[in-house]
């Protein structure tokens, strides 16, 4: 699927996104503290790419994280802005990091790759090893199976992927893997989790 359908996709939705997904109370507290045990207290930018309607960039800036939002949904960034008034929102995409090599120390990808497809999954990370400071911290989130395979998603087709298959792509693209969090499914949620990894050195 291409990104600009993915695009087109979320802003037809984005009204309902927003009432069902945006605040941070509507996220689960062992997320919160796992985003806030790697992202929290560290000097420097905080890229939250694919930041949806914002509630989690904000729930970084109370932190103290030095946290910047970026969407390629202008409804999210226009209602990001308004409801977070304090913050910093901005359209772009992940395909298109326009910022200087090494320059941030934290990005968080909170399900925001979950509809890239396979081929273009390592070259995204490569990019984001490439804008990340020595011992900068990746964090991501996404949705787990047995193999790399395509679902029919709510908004747009989305991919699962095995941990160890996303750790092993996470060393070739320059990271370490720390820690992941793997969550079992339950009536509402399909198996998911989140990996948190450095920059390695070098």
């Amino acid at each position: 699927m291409k990104l600009e359908q993915v695009r087109q996709a979320y802003a037809s939705v984005a009204e309902l996104y927003i009432e069902l997904f945006g605040t941070s109370q509507q996220v689960h507290a062992d997320d919160l503290a796992f985003i806030a045990r790697h992202l929290a207290g560290r000097p420097g930018t905080v890229l939250d790419l694919g930041c949806g309607p914002g509630h989690i960039t904000d729930y970084l800036r109370s932190l103290g994280v030095d946290a910047t939002g970026v969407d390629m949904v202008p409804e999210f960034i226009a209602h990001a802005r308004a409801t977070h008034p304090s913050g910093r929102y901005q359209l772009g995409s992940m395909d298109d990091l326009d910022i200087p090599d090494h320059s941030v120390t934290g990005i968080l990808a909170w399900y925001s790759l979950i509809h890239l497809p396979p081929q273009q999954f390592d070259g995204v990370l490569t990019r984001f090893r490439r804008a990340m400071a020595p011992s900068g911290t990746l964090v991501l989130g996404l949705f787990v199976g047995d193999e790399v395979d395509a679902f029919d998603h709510k908004v747009a087709t989305a991919y699962r992927w095995p941990l160890d298959e996303v750790s092993e792509r996470l060393t070739r693209a320059g990271f370490t893997e720390v820690e992941r969090l793997p969550r079992l499914s339950d009536d509402t949620h399909r198996p998911h989790a989140a990996i948190a990894a450095t920059a390695a050195e070098g």
